[in-house]
């Protein structure tokens, strides 16, 4: 593997952890009193389906791709573009989204986990179209979220609401960003 690669793999992984770190940080100025031994079960829950997602996508890509092989790299790009441009407008909307709920309550946590999950599966099944391996990336994006999520719940306390917002922002603009680096490679390349 080369070290644009594992850059790429790099800026993935940042990209979507930033909604995983935004809960996180909801989760921590909603329940001030988090311990660390309450944080970790929540950042596992966020890193395991962030992990497992792209998985799953990968498979399903790896399986059509002989199918839509001459326009992959279109499918790629429209994918991430689209998350990324969610995130960013999900960014953009006003506060009071995650006031009510417990982070501390297993369907909770697993709600949560399965919804910030949803894009991972996207890049995961563009992984597969584009034919990369899977493991490293997805040690990767497990790592990295499951760091994100912690610093989210630790400096939850700390950090103003809109951060996290910022955060969602700046995780869409480097999701963007992935999918343009993509189309660019295979197109003019």
């Amino acid at each position: 593997m080369s070290f644009t690669h594992f850059l790429t793999f790099l800026f993935i992984g940042v990209g979507l952890s930033f909604d995983s770190f935004a809960v996180s940080v909801s989760c921590g100025l909603m329940k001030q009193e988090i311990r660390f031994k309450q944080a970790v079960p929540i950042a596992i829950s966020l890193a395991f389906f962030q992990a497992v997602f792209p998985v799953i996508g990968w498979f399903a890509g790896k399986t059509i791709h002989n199918f839509i092989s001459s326009f992959d790299h279109w499918i790629a790009f429209g994918l991430l573009a689209f998350i990324g441009i969610k995130m960013i407008a999900e960014g953009t909307k006003p506060n009071g989204t995650l006031q009510n709920f417990n982070p501390f309550r297993k369907r909770v946590i697993i709600s949560l986990s399965i919804a910030t999950s949803i894009d991972a599966l996207v890049v995961g099944l563009s992984f597969g179209f584009l034919e990369v391996p899977i493991l490293f990336p997805v040690l990767i994006i497990g790592a990295i979220t499951f760091i994100a999520s912690m610093l989210g719940m630790l400096f939850g306390k700390n950090i103003p609401a809109n951060r996290s917002k910022q955060s969602l922002i700046l995780g869409g603009i480097i999701l963007f960003g992935m999918g343009v680096k993509i189309l660019v490679e295979h197109t003019f390349l």
